[in-house]
This record gives structure tokens, sequence and C-alpha cells, in this order.
């Protein structure tokens, strides 16, 4: 009897051990209720989002594994004073999704149940919103020189996250890329094989964080 339950304790600490390994990389974003947007100041400059040269890179996990791919924006603006981002709307095209860490069949199947109504169902809710609520400057980051704060829905449920950027205003126009970040899924009603769930066995479970890094232009 102590022998099984050693190995059901060694197969335990094996499952955690690759979790751990194969979890989405960078920190985790800070999640709390929706929070109020102000209204842009009279003198900021609104300028719209490059759609073709701005994407966000996703990651999901399991016990055995990750995916990559990448989202697109349908819209968006930057509200610029002076020097520095005051705010901001983007759009996410949900149908834009793709897979690419997987050949095209097999990302295709993985793409239609991500898709579905296990996950994020487009077709009910085909785009996602982000609302910059504030951003604030940080120091001593060479990855990031700023905070930004704003309202994220995803399948009708708004949330306020807060991840660092990297941020360059300049005559061109503007650039934010991110370091990477997660978002928890489940705080948004996509809890298809989360570990939370009661009937699902842990070693099966996918990740609750899905990884996340933004490139964005516009001008």
């Amino acid at each position: 009897m102590n022998t099984f339950k050693n190995y059901l304790f060694l197969f335990a600490l094996i499952a955690l051990v690759a979790s751990c390994k194969n979890a989405p990389k960078g920190e985790k974003a800070m999640t709390s209720e929706a929070a109020p947007v102000k209204e842009a100041m009279a003198t900021a400059k609104s300028l719209a989002v490059n759609t073709a040269n701005s994407q966000i890179m996703w990651t999901g996990s399991k016990v055995g594994g990750q995916h990559t791919g990448t989202l697109g924006l349908s819209s968006g603006s930057v509200k610029v004073s002076g020097d520095k981002i005051t705010g901001g709307e983007f759009v996410i095209d949900m149908a834009t999704m793709k897979c690419t860490d997987l050949p095209e069949g097999k990302a295709g199947d993985l793409v239609g149940h991500l898709s579905n109504g296990d996950f994020f169902d487009v077709p009910k809710f085909p785009t996602a919103k982000f609302v910059i609520t504030k951003v604030t400057a940080l120091a001593g980051n060479p990855e990031a020189n700023c905070m930004v704060y704003g309202n994220l829905t995803m399948k009708d449920i708004t949330k306020s996250i807060g991840f660092k950027a990297n941020a360059k205003v300049g005559p061109n126009g503007v650039s934010v890329s991110t370091p990477d970040f997660t978002v928890d899924r489940t705080e948004f009603g996509v809890e298809y094989g989360s570990a939370k769930l009661a009937d699902v066995v842990k070693d099966k479970a996918i990740s609750d964080d899905i990884g996340l890094k933004i490139n964005l232009s516009a001008s």
C-alpha cells in the first residue's frame, strides 16, 4: 500500500513539474473589476492603429505541452497628449485566430475547438475589446517604461487588467510592445479543461493562464 502511495505521489510530482515547465511565460496581469474610463483631454491627438502591423501573440498550455498562435485587430485608436499615451481603444477580431506551431490541418482543428462554445465561442462573440483607462510611468526596467491599465471585454465579461509595456511616442506615431504576460481565462468565463472544475482530471487539465505578448503601432 505504501509503495502504491509512493507511486501516486511520484506521478503527481512529475505532472506538477511538467505543468510548471509548460506554463506560459511572463508575469500575471493584475485583474480587478472594470474601472471607469476617463474622457480624453481636449488637446489629445487620436492616432489610428495600423492593424496590418499590430498583432497579439498567444500561448496556451497543458501538462503535455503548449501551443502558440496569433490574433489580429480589426480597428483601434491611441490617444496621445505630448509624448504620453492618455487613452486608447482596440477591437480584437477573434476570427483571425491562428495556431503557429502545428501543421495546417491540425492547426485548423485546434483553432476550430478554441473558437467553439467550449472556449471563446467566436460565432456568438466575434470580437473582444480593450479600452485603456490609465498609463503610469515605470523606471528601471529595460523591457518596460510604463504600466498600462484598461478594461478587457471578452465573452461579454469586462475586467480591468494591468500589464507592463514599452511605449514610444514620436513624430511618426506610437509603438507599443509588451514583455510576456499572462491572463487568467476563467475570469472571462472560459473554463473548459480548468483544474478548478471538479470533473477535470488534474494531470489532464489545461492551464488557466493564457500567455500574451503584444506589438502595436499607430499613426
